[in-house]
């Protein structure tokens, strides 16, 4: 029996488990050596990152290990997942649980562009970017509910354009974007304005994920004279309390300066998905949005040019994915029924084994137009001609 039964759910934030040769074998010939194999060890166990993971494919090809694959759907994680890295697998592993479509993200190489979005080496950047989207595009050509989140680097301006439309053509089903501000100029900038067009036109959200807003904390933050803590993974890398609090903030900035400066504005119809980066933040932005209107519309006429209260475009035009241990009933309270979305995380550790059940419980006193938004409506609202 699939894990979801009796209802139509889409899910907002799913992964593959890149391998190390992954991107480089869908680089272009002449970038392979450059981006050579990602090291993903410290996730894997250390020094035994290469025994683990030739164990995990082992186990996949193991008929004993797969007998239990729909059993096992929500227990298994990471690389022990069903479809985390086979893509062979995946449209089984999408059977199993049931959901309507997966809008489908990299696990690791989030942070791996943005480096190298920061630094000078266009070639190096796009080229990277492009054989991201290569991969990503090949995975979920197993299945079409596999929405693929195909990246857009934000450093040059002719470069991004052309890219945009790249991406548009070679099949996309959402516009991947980092969170963090460009290293030169504002994510607002004129020049990015082909960007939010091509999207509007295309009818494909724009989304921001986890790991593309750069460095979060100082590390001094974590010097504290006690042993180093321990994340999901079980290394010290990540995903602890301290670093929780932290994941919204380059991505509430970049949001309230695309507002301010009248992006959402000047493309109504354009989408925006924040993905894996919670909910409970969002309260608060939408009423600092609108005291900052209020404070400084009188002096600023980009503030006067606006049609909406900053809020009112939140509601019209933003869709998150609450972390399955956050309040949601709060959040859709505060925020209205039009923003938030069901995710899974499949099928990381972070997504827990019941995600489903935990956003139920919050869920109980809402309305069932509420449930159905959050589980199903917002998300094709948010994903538009990319659920075609």
């Amino acid at each position: 029996m699939p894990y979801v039964t009796s209802r139509a759910i889409h899910d907002a934030d799913a992964h593959i488990m890149e391998t190390p040769e992954m991107l480089a074998d869908f680089a272009d010939p002449e970038l392979r050596e450059r981006i050579g194999r990602q090291n993903f060890a410290h996730l894997m166990g250390g020094e035994g990152a290469a025994e683990m993971f030739s164990e995990v494919r082992r186990n996949h090809a193991d008929p004993a290990y797969r007998a239990s694959d729909e059993a096992d759907i929500m227990c298994r994680k990471n690389w022990h997942a069903t479809g985390s890295f086979l893509k062979e697998d995946r449209a089984r592993a999408l059977d199993h649980l049931g959901f309507k479509s997966q809008l489908m993200f990299n696990t690791f190489w989030n942070a791996y562009l943005l480096g190298l979005e920061m630094g000078g080496d266009l070639d190096l950047a796009y080229g990277a970017a492009r054989a991201h989207n290569r991969a990503m595009l090949d995975f979920c050509a197993v299945d079409r509910r596999l929405l693929a989140a195909c990246y857009v680097p934000l450093m040059d301006f002719e470069r991004t354009a052309a890219f945009t439309a790249e991406v548009i053509k070679a099949g996309a089903k959402a516009i991947l974007v980092p969170s963090a501000c460009p290293a030169h100029h504002s994510p607002s900038h004129t020049g990015l304005f082909s960007l939010w067009r091509q999207a509007e036109e295309a009818g494909l959200p724009i989304v921001m994920h986890v790991g593309g807003g750069g460095q979060l904390l100082a590390p001094e933050y974590f010097d504290n004279g006690l042993p180093p803590v321990k994340d999901f993974h079980g290394g010290a890398e990540n995903f602890r309390s301290v670093d929780y609090m932290a994941i919204p903030r380059p991505t509430a900035q970049t949001l309230a300066t695309l507002i301010i400066d009248g992006i959402f504005e000047a493309y109504p119809k354009l989408k925006f998905g924040i993905i894996e980066q919670g909910a409970v933040w969002l309260p608060g932005l939408m009423q600092q949005l609108d005291a900052a209107h209020e404070a400084f519309a009188r002096h600023e006429e980009r503030l006067r040019k606006l049609s909406l209260r900053p809020s009112e475009y939140v509601k019209r035009q933003l869709r998150v994915t609450p972390y399955p241990t956050e309040n949601t009933g709060w959040v859709i309270n505060q925020v209205g029924e039009e923003v938030c979305l069901f995710s899974s995380d499949y099928p990381h550790v972070e997504g827990g084994r019941a995600p489903i059940k935990r956003f139920d419980a919050s869920l109980e006193t809402a309305t069932p137009r509420a449930r159905e938004r959050f589980y199903h409506d917002n998300f094709v609202d948010l994903m538009g001609a990319g659920l075609a």
